[in-house]
Order: structure tokens, then C-alpha cells, then sequence
């Protein structure tokens, strides 16, 4: 089964040139195809790619058309039976190209696979594996909630893959066929979501999500938009996530959502607030930047920070969605 690797780089040419050398380092005798989109951040990967790995098919987006827009943009020049998604801040462990693929071969019916993930220090991203969002998953999301989540149903280890239902869009491999019927990603969505909306979809066309523990992957995260607060991001995955529950599951569950923020916020921030004046200096400084982050969550749901003409912006500036 021929391969093609699809990567979108945004301001993330060193961790872009590491995920390469991983690449190279870990192949063993697969010859993929890998495509590098560089969604409008000209920030001189094209020219590293030039210099440093020749081999690779270099796409230069004139502006930034977003992740999901970024890697249809890099599937149409696909030429491989299956289809690796990957983020270029990712590192490949050996062997790990080669469970994947031996993976989709053997399971007909797979519709995507997912790797393990670890994060920079070796330790487990829970994140790799997860739910599909619903209202009250997304709203009461938290580190111990995915860590729960990982230890009901991704902590198996072992050679073979199992079902999960949903993995990180840090690395999503599939057929080229399945990714082409669902019409790859759905561009309304610029940032985010996006990666959950394929999930869904594929659930919805009859196949199945897989965990591979044998694949492991590191994925340092953050590599392109950073790990610091921001507001941008903040809003912007609440708007993804709105517009995914209103797409899915109605205008009913969207609002279920915004209330569910809200309850949330007003749970968080008094607990928050008391760890800011009471708890050490560490635990102070990271309290006050939740704080800041749970206050602006607040105001979305309430209709306050009303981003929601940026996002269809950004998003629905595509010529035409995604099928359903």
C-alpha cells in the first residue's frame, strides 16, 4: 500500500525540520510521498525544504486558509493509497510509519488511525485518544477528565489496534479513497473542531476509529500557536465547537453548550479565586491566568465576546462544505 504524508506547517519551521529528520531516521524501507503545505506563514520552511529535504513536495498557500483547508489543499496533490495527517510538530518513533500502515492493510474496516502520543518529557498525552464532544464533555473538560478517559479506554498496550471513538488530529492516518468520499475536511471550519468533525463523519459512513499503541509519536504541542493564554484561541475553539454541535446535533445542543460554559465558569472562578489568594506563589500566577481565561469563556457564552463573525470569516469563506 503506497503512502503520502500530508504536513501543514504555520510558523513552525524548526519543529518542521525535526519532524522530517524523525522521518528520515525512522522509515525503514517505506519510500512515502510527503507534502508540506505552508498555510500562508512564509516563514522560510520553503526554502529549508529546498535545501535540506529536496525530496519533499513543497505547496506555498498565499494567505492562511486554516488547518482543514491547509491539508485538502495538500491531499489533491495525494498520490498514495493511504493517507498520513500529520502536524509538524510531531516526531516519529521507529516503526511507528510502519504499524500504522500495517494496521489500515489488515482492518478493512478502519476508518482512521490514530498513534500514541507522548508528550516532549516521554509522559503519555492523554489527548490522543477521547470522546467525541458532546455539551457536557466539552464544557467540563479538564486534565483529570482526560486523564480518566485515557485509563477507561486508551490505556491498553500491545501490537494490535482497537476502537476508540475519536484520536488527536496530530495524526490521523486513513485510506486516500475514505478521506476523498467524505470530502477531506469540512473548510467552514478555519482552526479546530475540525479534526472531531472528521471523526464524526466517519463514524457516520459506517467505519470505525482505531488506536494504535504500538505507533508511538511524540507531539510536542503548541508548536504553532504556543502554550501561553490566549484569548484568540480561547474563543475560537468555543466557536468551533458551537458551530460542530449546531452542524451534528442542532441549535438545541449549541445552546445546551454556551449554558453549560457558563455553569462551568461560575463553578471554576470562585475555586480559582480562592487558590489566588490562598495557595503558593506558583499555584497564584497559574490561578490568575484561569481566571482570565474562565472570565473571557464567560463572557462568550453570555454573548459578550461575540467573535462569531471572525470565525464565519475565517471559515465559511470556502467555496463549498464538506459532504455530510
Amino acid at each position: 500500500m503506497t503512502l503520502s504524508i500530508v504536513i501543514v506547517n504555520w510558523n513552525s519551521k524548526e519543529f518542521l525540520r525535526k519532524c522530517l529528520e524523525s522521518f528520515r531516521q525512522t522509515r525503514g524501507g517505506l519510500t512515502p510521498q510527503v507534502i508540506v503545505v505552508d498555510g500562508g506563514s512564509f516563514d522560510g520552511c520553503g526554502e529549508m525544504l529546498a535545501a535540506e529535504f529536496p525530496e519533499v513536495e513543497f505547496i506555498q498557500s498565499p494567505d492562511n486558509i486554516g488547518f482543514g483547508r491547509s491539508n485538502n489543499l495538500g491531499f489533491e496533490s495525494a498520490t498514495g493509497e493511504a493517507l498520513l495527517l500529520l502536524n509538524p510538530d510531531t516526531e516519529l518513533h521507529p516503526g511507528a510509519l510502519a504499524a500504522l500502515l500495517d494496521e489500515l492493510r489488515l482492518r478493512p474496516e478502519a476508518g482512521m488511525i490514530g498513534a500514541r502520543l507522548l508528550n516532549t518529557d516521554g509522559s503519555l498525552q492523554y489527548s490522543a485518544v477521547h470522546p467525541l464532544p458532546t455539551p457536557w464533555n466539552a464544557a467540563f473538560d479538564s486534565d483529570r477528565a482526560r486523564r480518566r478517559w485515557w485509563n477507561a479506554k486508551g490505556r491498553r498496550t500491545g501490537t494490535h489496534a482497537f476502537e476508540v471513538e475519536a484520536v488527536s488530529g496530530a495524526c490521523m492516518m486513513m485510506r486516500s479513497e475514505t478521506f476523498r468520499k467524505l470530502g477531506g475536511f469540512d473548510p467552514r471550519y478555519f482552526m479546530y473542531a475540525e479534526d472531531m468533525d472528521l471523526c464524526y463523519r466517519i463514524h457516520q459512513s459506517g467505519l470505525k476509529i482505531l488506536h494504535a499503541p504500538q505507533a508511538v509519536v511524540t507531539h510536542h504541542g503548541g508548536g504553532s500557536s504556543g502554550t501561553q493564554f490566549s484569548k484568540f484561541s480561547a474563543v475560537m475553539i468555543r466557536e468551533a465547537l458551537a458551530f460542530y454541535f449546531n452542524t451534528h446535533h442542532g441549535p438545541a445542543a449549541a445552546m445546551l453548550y454556551r449554558l453549560l460554559i457558563m455553569a462551568s465558569a461560575g463553578v471554576r472562578i470562585p475555586c480559582l479565586c480562592l487558590v489566588a489568594a490562598l495557595g503558593s506563589a506558583g499555584a497564584r500566577a497559574s490561578s490568575k491566568t484561569s481566571i482570565v481565561k474562565w472570565w473571557t469563556l464567560l463572557r462568550w457564552a453570555l454573548g459578550l465576546e461575540d467573535w462569531s463573525a471572525v470565525w464565519f470569516r475565517l471559515g465559511k469563506a470556502a467555496e463549498t462544505p464538506a459532504k455530510a
